[in-house]
Formats: C-alpha cells, sequence, structure tokens
C-alpha cells in the first residue's frame, strides 16, 4: 500500500508540475493542460486516501495535515476554475490563467514537501 501511496503522490507531482509549468510556458490555458491538472488532482487525492489508511488516524491538525487539506481544496478550486475559463473562452483569463496555476502549484509543494520530510523520519 506504501508502494501506491508513492507512487501516485509522485504521479501527482509529475502531472501537476507539467501541466502548470507548461501552461507558464505556452502562454496560455488550454484543453489539455486542464485534463494533466484533473490528473494531478485525481493522483494526489488517490495518493492521499492511500496514505491515510496507513495511519490509525484519519487527519491530525498539524502543519502536514492542514496544509495538504488547503492543498486538495485549492487543486479542487483550481481544476474548477480552470474548467469554467475554457468554457468561457476569454482570452485574457486564458492568457492570465497561469499565476492562480503557480501559487496553488507552490501551495500544493509544502505539503509534498513536509510529507516527504515526515516520510524519511519514520
Amino acid at each position: 500500500m506504501l508502494f501506491v501511496a508513492v507512487i501516485s503522490i509522485t504521479a501527482a507531482l509529475i502531472f501537476y508540475t507539467i501541466g502548470v509549468w507548461s501552461e507558464k510556458f505556452q502562454g496560455e490555458l488550454k484543453k489539455w493542460h486542464f485534463i494533466i491538472f484533473c490528473l494531478g488532482l485525481i493522483f494526489d487525492t488517490l495518493g492521499t486516501i492511500f496514505m491515510s489508511s496507513l495511519s490509525d488516524k484519519r487527519f491530525e491538525f498539524n502543519f502536514h495535515g492542514i496544509t495538504g487539506l488547503l492543498a486538495i481544496i485549492l487543486m479542487f478550486v483550481h481544476v474548477f476554475w480552470a474548467g469554467i475559463v475554457l468554457i468561457r473562452n476569454n482570452e485574457s483569463a486564458r492568457a492570465n490563467f497561469h499565476r492562480f496555476s503557480i501559487i496553488v502549484w507552490l501551495i500544493w509543494l509544502i505539503p509534498f514537501i513536509s510529507g516527504a520530510f515526515l516520510g524519511m523520519r519514520q
């Protein structure tokens, strides 16, 4: 189970990083970025579920737990908002969406890194 959890979280990192930075470098939000963001969210959620199933506790009110919850919520908002931006097809919103993407990605990295440190300590 730990192996599947680590692979899922790592896949989330790969998908989310590719989606965020390719959107930034390409200069606008595209449909394939949205798909990559969705995959990042799915793998992060799966990895979180698998990791929490390995723990005897459901949720801990500590730095990692709070930032992890915030990150998943922000990822969901990010994916939802990306979908709305694509549906509305506003050129300015598509061109500037990367700013929001980078902020969400940076916040997401906090629990990713703290989780890696917690995992190394155990």
